[in-house]
C-alpha cells in the first residue's frame, strides 16, 4: 500500500484513481473544479479543491509525506510543467507526469519528473497489437524490445509437452504462466501438456513474437 497524491482529475486521473483505490492505496486528489472530485470521494482518503501551480497550495498538502505524486494534467502543458517542478522542489519522493508529446516528456524529465507516461499512446499501441493478431490478448512492454505477452497456444502445440516441443530453444521465449478459466499456474514444468482454450504468458523479444504470429 502506498500513499499517493493525484493532481488533475480529468478522464485519465479519474480512472487511475479508481484503479489505485482497488489496490488498497491511500489516495489524496486535487483539482480546481469541485465537481470533478465529488464522485471520487468514496475512493479516496481526502480531496482538496485548489490550483497546484500555487506553491502555497502544494505546501499545504505535505508533499514529502507521499510515496508517489502523479500529475495528470494533459490539456495545459505549462501548468503540468510548473507543478512537476514545484513538487520536486518541495521534496516529493517520486513524481510521475502525464505527457501527450515527446517534446513535453523531455521538458518534464528535465524539470523534476522521475517518470513520464503517455496513456493515450500506450493504450493505442496495445490495442493495435491485440487487434492485429488474434493470438495476442494482452502484453506488457518491458525494455530493449522485450515484452510479456498473453497468447493463445498454437494449434500444433496442443497435446504436446513443453519438453517435447523444445519450447524455449525453438521459439526463443519462456513460459512464465498459464491461465485456464479462473486458475493460473506459474512457471509450468517441462512435462506440462498444452491444452486448448488456455492462455499462455510468455516473455520474449518482439522479433520472435512477430516470427511466431506471422509464421516467418
Amino acid at each position: 500500500m502506498k500513499s499517493i497524491l493525484i493532481i488533475g482529475m480529468g478522464r485519465f486521473g479519474t480512472h487511475l484513481c479508481k484503479n489505485l483505490s482497488k489496490l488498497d492505496n491511500e489516495i489524496m486528489i486535487v483539482d480546481e473544479i469541485e465537481e470533478r472530485l465529488e464522485d471520487l470521494l468514496p475512493y479516496v482518503t481526502s480531496a482538496k479543491i485548489g490550483d497546484c501551480t500555487n506553491e502555497k497550495v502544494l505546501e499545504s498538502l505535505g508533499i514529502s509525506n507521499f510515496d508517489l505524486c502523479i500529475v495528470c494534467i494533459g490539456n495545459n502543458f505549462q501548468n503540468s510543467l510548473e507543478i512537476t517542478s514545484l513538487l520536486k522542489e518541495l521534496g516529493a519522493k517520486r513524481v510521475v507526469s502525464k505527457a501527450n508529446r515527446d517534446i513535453h516528456a523531455k521538458f518534464l524529465l528535465k524539470n523534476g519528473a522521475d517518470e513520464v507516461i503517455f496513456p493515450d499512446r500506450d493504450i493505442a499501441e496495445k490495442i493495435a497489437v491485440s487487434l492485429s493478431a488474434d493470438e495476442i490478448f494482452d502484453y506488457i512492454s518491458l525494455a530493449d524490445g522485450y515484452s510479456i505477452y498473453e497468447i493463445a497456444p498454437q494449434a500444433e502445440w496442443i497435446g504436446k509437452s513443453v519438453l517435447e516441443l523444445n519450447f524455449r530453444a525453438k521459439y526463443h521465449m519462456s513460459i512464465i504462466g498459464v491461465k485456464y478459466g479462473n486458475h493460473t499456474q506459474i512457471l509450468p514444468p517441462t512435462d506440462y501438456i498444452f491444452k486448448p482454450d488456455e492462455h499462455l504468458m510468455v516473455i520474449c523479444h518482439q522479433k520472435h513474437m512477430d516470427k511466431l504470429i506471422h509464421k516467418k
